[in-house]
């Protein structure tokens, strides 16, 4: 008998050991979320949505917005709780005319990346508007790294108009300078209008350091609009994209963190069905 308990015992552990090590290949650590997976709830009570995503077995937050407080606030919530935010989110506008600020904010909250998410324009995204794009973005990346900080674009959809032998998002990419500029993957915004994330990791696998992992309803039509319905996402695992496939990419890329975004209104619910997909592939 007390051989088989040893048995049993040594063969669980196996167990236990096998599926961490396949859970650390797929990604490195816990994934962290972006917090406009929980924007309403954040907007209405930021102590009590930190603990709700910390008993997710999350801390590592993309800050997206300062839902009214300052960053001082939320970095001494994050602290109490042993959280982080590695990542802050701004506008445009601001990058543009409040760096100092941004700087501020960042390196109060702790964040090593300043991201974009939006480049503004009317109608389909051009050339010109791609060109103008470079060279912001490459004074943007120099006046923070200056600062010690790294500048990411979170791409939208809508950069992946047709340019030559390939799209003008692949412009962005091959004109902005690597050193000054980085990317995060939108997984969805990706494959929306009709990309294939795996293959664009694996085309630039030194320009993107962070990722959002998102999936798209099955039935779903993409296009260059850079929006759809919030309903849209749904849990990974669930949807139209070949998530295992991206993440195996992923890995021999130079992503640092990855990020949860879910922006359905069932967002609570689906993010623990996200991550037990992301601890069985």
């Amino acid at each position: 008998m007390k051989k088989y308990v040893l048995l049993t015992s040594v063969a669980f552990l196996l167990t236990v050991t096998t599926f961490g090590q396949r859970f650390s290949k797929t990604l490195k650590d816990t994934p962290g979320m972006v917090s406009y997976t929980m924007r309403n709830e954040f907007a209405k009570d930021m102590p009590g949505t930190l603990d709700k995503i910390k008993a997710m077995g999350i801390t590592n937050i993309e800050f997206s917005s300062l839902f009214g407080k300052t960053a001082a606030e939320i970095r001494s919530e994050l602290d109490k709780r042993g959280m982080v935010c590695t990542s802050h989110g701004v506008g445009y506008d601001d990058l543009m005319k409040k760096m100092d600020m941004v700087i501020a904010n960042a390196k109060t909250l702790g964040a090593k990346y300043v991201r974009l998410a939006w480049i503004p324009h009317q109608g389909k995204f051009t050339l010109e508007a791609a060109q103008k794009t470079v060279e912001e973005f490459n004074m943007i990346g120099k006046q923070l790294k200056d600062k010690g900080l790294m500048f990411v674009y979170h791409n939208h959809g809508f950069e992946f108009e047709p340019y030559e032998n390939g799209t003008l998002f692949d412009y962005i990419v091959q004109k902005t300078n690597p050193d000054d500029v980085s990317f995060e993957m939108d997984v969805l915004w990706v494959y929306f209008p009709g990309q294939d994330p795996a293959k664009l990791l694996e085309k630039y696998p030194k320009r993107f350091k962070l990722m959002h992992m998102k999936d798209l309803k099955k039935g779903v039509q993409g296009n260059m609009s850079g929006g759809t319905p919030p309903e849209n996402d749904v849990a990974l695992g669930s949807g139209q994209i070949n998530l295992a496939a991206v993440l195996k990419a992923a890995k021999k890329s130079s992503i640092e963190y990855f990020y949860i975004e879910d922006e359905s209104p069932s967002a609570q619910q689906q993010v623990p069905q996200s991550m037990a997909y992301l601890k069985s592939i």
